[in-house]
């Protein structure tokens, strides 16, 4: 029988499809992330029709245990998903079998761990991880947008979170580069990437707040300039929920963009410039927290090690 089933065999994909308008009528989530979780829930269901041998219903949903949601972790990352993947995976299971049972109690399991220790750099991966969860979380659109352009900002360009909370409408219509002013009102260029630029104007078209040159570019929920600490807290949840290390911070975006750039041969000088550091001494700690990673890539990898 279970060779014979498919996808559409199975009950609860009318569920999916509630789920679905749930998602984007009543929670308001962004187009990427319903598309994101309906699409988890659609492999969950393909995964318990190939595992259970039979068709995936309500009732079936309903009397999930943990095991089960480790053997569908497991099958996902045979496919070869990291840990930030597979965390995100689970929440999204989380929040479709809630939905599934109608708020009834949900299996339990651990979501799986970043490694802990001295703070490190956060992967490319991990970075994009965050930014989905954190506008994934948000119950408008526009703030979705918002959120996931704030953190691509401090990763794909280096910026202090209060120096992106304090960017102004006028660096509208943006270039291939950001006028920055960071500490000591000692201004800069950074680069703007494709996909930070692109996830910028996506939430200034979004915004329902006017985008004035005199005015904050990023906008709170009540039209007032973002507070830094309204991200440092979706970051802490965000984190929480991904199972990545306490020190995955706002700022621990800008040290990645600092020891990604050292790391593919950047020398200190442009980077103590793209940081806006005013002495080199600020941003010689960017070789040492490279050499540890490196150290732990080759304690890992090396058989001697």
């Amino acid at each position: 029988m279970a060779a014979s089933l498919t996808l559409d065999d199975h009950p609860a994909l009318a569920i999916v499809a509630d789920w679905d308008a749930h998602l984007r009528r009543d929670r308001r989530r962004s187009v990427h992330t319903v598309r994101a979780y309906v699409a988890t829930a659609h492999r969950l269901i393909a995964f318990l029709g190939r595992h259970r041998g039979r068709t995936v219903d309500r009732a079936l949903l309903a009397g999930l245990d943990p095991v089960d949601l480790r053997s569908f972790l497991a099958d996902r990352r045979a496919e070869g998903i990291g840990n930030a993947s597979a965390a995100r995976e689970l929440s999204a299971i989380r929040g479709f079998l809630a939905f599934a049972a109608e708020q009834a109690a949900v299996p339990r399991m651990r979501g799986p761990k970043i490694k802990r220790g001295v703070p490190r750099p956060v992967s490319p991966d991990e970075a994009l991880s965050l930014a989905d969860e954190v506008a994934g979380a948000a119950n408008e659109p526009w703030v979705a947008a918002r959120d996931f352009a704030v953190l691509l900002l401090l990763y794909g360009s280096g910026l202090r979170i209060g120096e992106a909370v304090g960017l102004m409408g006028d660096v509208l219509p943006l270039g291939e580069a950001l006028r920055v002013t960071g500490k000591r009102s000692k201004t800069r260029l950074v680069p703007l990437l494709p996909g930070v630029r692109d996830a910028i104007e996506d939430y200034a078209r979004l915004c329902p707040w006017p985008m004035t040159r005199d005015l904050p570019l990023f906008r709170g929920v009540k039209g007032g300039a973002l507070s830094a600490d309204v991200v440092r807290r979706a970051v802490r949840g965000a984190r929480g929920r991904l199972g990545l290390s306490g020190s995955t911070t706002p700022h621990a975006l800008r040290h990645s963009f600092a020891t990604h750039l050292l790391g593919r041969g950047a020398d200190l000088r442009s980077l103590q410039e793209l940081l806006g550091h005013a002495s080199l001494s600020s941003t010689q700690i960017y070789t040492a927290v490279d050499a540890a990673h490196l150290l732990d890539v080759y304690r890992n990898a090396h058989p001697r090690a």
